[in-house]
């Protein structure tokens, strides 16, 4: 039974440990802040999932049937701990993107953000 919830443990530290670094100081490869106060779902979120994942997850045929084109498709996924330990590589997940490189840690701490936020629709 510990070893069932052993991987919600990992996920929620590692969610814990990313939210400190969403510092409004922390630079972003454009050379721009990383500001997660306030996220937005139609901008920041929906900006990362088609750079990073709608070649894989949009629409009817999306891999593993996991689409995220609609803010209720991300937000169901994003209710459970795979968005989050997949994006964050957390042992025994599979690190996403796959095969490509890994979101920075603004682009992670602004998914973060927005779960913690509540994920709003806006």
């Amino acid at each position: 039974m510990t070893l069932k919830i052993l991987p919600a443990v990992i996920v929620a530290g590692a969610f814990l440990l990313y939210l400190p670094g969403c510092a409004k100081d922390n630079a972003v490869a454009s050379g721009g802040t990383c500001d997660t106060a306030n996220v937005r779902y139609s901008t920041q979120v929906v900006d990362i999932l088609q750079d990073y994942c709608y070649g894989c997850h949009k629409g009817p045929g999306a891999a593993s049937g996991i689409d995220f084109s609609s803010y209720g498709a991300f937000s169901g996924w994003a209710k459970t701990p795979f968005v989050l330990a997949d994006i964050t590589a957390a042992p025994g997940y599979t690190p996403m993107p796959y095969g490509g490189p890994p979101l920075d840690s603004c682009q992670i701490n602004t998914i973060a953000a927005w779960i913690h936020q509540g994920m709003p629709n806006n």
